[in-house]
């Protein structure tokens, strides 16, 4: 495991896109750092990080889209899987890279408070938990990102897949505020979900017995829950999605407040979507073999 987390993390630094990331991360903050911290004089450093999450939205794509298509693409994820080593171990070896190449331009950042000290007051538990949760939050898009990568080849494919979905997570509040609470509505969005559920299992299994029966069991129980209990389903839709605000979940630390929720639930986020790419890699590995 220890061997190919190298491998990987030197890949990143002989190759454009670890520079690439980084520089971008560095610039961007450092543009907001002085918009918000040196011209507006607000001795915050939390005000500017507040913008990370927007800035993640093209910078985690550019670094999670090579991780697992680039060697579906060339075929070198079938040599990974002659190595004695399981697939997981492998999965967390490129995970950890990646998260290594996040963490440094943070790290850099995190010097920023120490020098706004020496010109004024800081609040240092703020600052350091605030850039802790923009932590979380990028290695929690970094395990999504991942996992769309190891669906396709295609190194566009997957960035496109990746700031798409990015986007839809970060707007998630805006798009539920134009969508009625009407039960009959939620009802009709989670049947949908259900059948979409049905053709994900049908693309991970390749069966179309199971995607067509997943699919109708679940649009099923919606609709008897629905007949059961109508009442339910309204604003239904609008509580599921706040499942899925995942940059919404950091605003409490720039306010000063430390959520162990959301420490949680981005921990959380890291292990499902980890487990997610496994299974999808592991799957890939079956089908080579047949």
């Amino acid at each position: 495991m220890s061997a190919i987390y190298r491998k990987e993390l030197r890949s990143y630094f002989t190759g454009m896109t670890g520079a690439v990331f980084m520089g971008f991360i560095l610039l961007v903050a450092g543009i907001f750092m002085s918009i918000y911290v040196f011209d507006g004089l607000l001795a915050q450093f939390q005000a500017p990080l507040s913008a990370m999450g927007f800035i993640y939205l093209l910078a985690i794509p550019v670094l999670t889209m090579r991780s697992m298509a680039e060697e579906k693409g060339q075929k070198i994820d079938q040599f990974l899987y002659t190595l004695p080593i399981n697939v997981s171990k492998i999965v967390m070896a490129k995970y950890f890279a990646m998260i290594t190449v996040l963490a440094i331009p943070l790290a850099i950042l995190g010097i920023i408070p120490v020098i706004m000290s020496l010109y004024g007051s800081v609040h240092f538990t703020v600052a350091y938990s605030s850039l802790l949760v923009i932590f979380l939050l990028g290695c929690a898009l970094v395990a999504i990102g991942m996992f769309l990568s190891s669906l396709t080849e295609s190194q566009v494919i997957a960035a496109v897949l990746a700031i798409i979905t990015f986007i839809l997570l970060y707007f998630v509040n805006a798009i539920v505020g134009i969508i009625p609470e009407n039960a009959y509505v939620s009802l009709g969005i989670f049947c949908a979900l259900a059948l979409i559920a049905g053709l994900i299992l049908y693309y991970l299994t390749k069966n179309v017995v199971v995607g067509v029966s997943t699919g109708v069991v679940l649009a099923g129980i919606t609709v008897g829950l629905f007949l059961w209990k109508n009442t339910m389903f309204e604003g239904a839709f609008a509580k599921v999605m706040s499942v899925f605000d995942v940059f919404g979940r950091a605003y409490n630390f720039y306010d000063g407040m430390f959520d162990l929720t959301a420490v949680v639930y981005y921990l959380s986020i890291v292990v499902m979507f980890v487990f997610f790419t496994v299974q999808s890699m592991e799957k890939k590995r079956w089908s080579e073999v047949d």
